[in-house]
């Protein structure tokens, strides 16, 4: 079997149905195997995989493992030379996927590799980033001019027909080999969710692969789509990961470097909170939930 695409999914029916519609009208049954994981879903979703899509296998769990550990359930039952890892609230264009897996036919060296991603108006979404490092999070925490502060890379001037190497490719579409995850590993369980791709990107470059940004590949990502049902817990779940993260790869001492500028970002965001009452509405709403998101990371850092 050429491909098995991994997909799971938390309350996001509708698009998980427009997910696995553009699966099926883009890629050739015969070679093809779409195992979808549902993490105890209340909107119908795992009933609608079931009526109309027969073709695809579903695992129901009970209650929600986490998106890492559902993948790896996925991950360990597919068959396929290739494994797409996708988030169900993407759309793929035509010729997407076979673009990627052409890629990879092509260049054994590559381990892994991603679309051109684009957002619900077709406008360009940011779908690779640096490797994460304490200075990197330290310039992208304190908004320093030319760093994004969502940590991705500044793509809007990449050439759009041409292939290239990158650190991190995001999870909503990756396209990794079979035998990559083989020797490397599943994804790390310790990531409820976030930073799960990011390890295993950093895991698939430490062992000699290169990872690549193929952009003449689209797929559209509605973005976020399960995460903003719970928008307070995934702030929380975010840098959690990303503590984890530095523990993990760069030793305990990184880790408590890094909770220490968390802190200090709090903090700085807490005494800036009552210049938001100065603002209109939606923009004060926004920041004063966003000061309530730091303050409760700040009380939780000395127990994380």
């Amino acid at each position: 079997m050429k491909l098995s695409v991994v997909i799971v999914n938390w309350n996001t029916g509708d698009l998980l149905a427009r997910c696995l519609q553009s699966v099926y009208r883009n890629l050739s049954a015969p070679d093809l195997e779409v195992i979808v994981i549902d993490n105890a879903s209340t909107d119908g979703g795992p009933q609608m995989v079931g009526e109309k899509f027969p073709r695809a296998t579903l695992i129901s769990n009970p209650e929600n493992v986490g998106f890492a550990k559902a993948n790896n359930q996925g991950i360990r039952m597919s068959a396929g030379e290739y494994i797409l890892l996708l988030n169900p609230d993407t759309e793929l264009l035509p010729g997407a996927i076979p673009t990627l897996i052409d890629y990879l036919d092509r260049y054994p060296q590559s381990g892994a590799c991603g679309p051109r991603l684009l957002n619900s108006d077709g406008s360009l979404q940011p779908s690779c980033s640096p490797a994460p490092t304490i200075w990197r999070e330290i310039l992208r925490l304190f908004h320093v001019p030319f760093v994004r502060p969502d940590g991705y890379y500044h793509m809007k001037d990449w050439d759009i027909n041409q292939a290239r190497p990158v650190d991190i490719l995001l999870g909503a579409c990756l396209l990794v080999r079979a035998s990559v995850i083989k020797r490397v590993g599943d994804l790390d369980e310790r990531f409820f969710i976030y930073s799960e791709e990011v390890d295993l990107c950093h895991r698939i470059k430490r062992a000699g692969w290169s990872l690549t940004w193929v952009p003449t590949a689209q797929v559209i990502h509605h973005g976020g789509q399960s995460t903003q049902q719970v928008a307070e817990e995934m702030f929380f779940r975010l840098y959690e990961a990303k503590l984890a993260y530095f523990r993990k790869h760069y030793g305990r001492a990184a880790g408590g470097v890094y909770k220490a500028i968390l802190w200090l970002t709090a903090a700085v965001r807490l005494l800036l909170t009552p210049f938001a009452w100065l603002e209109r509405n939606p923009r004060r709403k926004r920041h004063l939930a966003l000061a309530n998101n730091y303050l409760r990371l700040m009380v939780s850092l000395p127990h994380m």
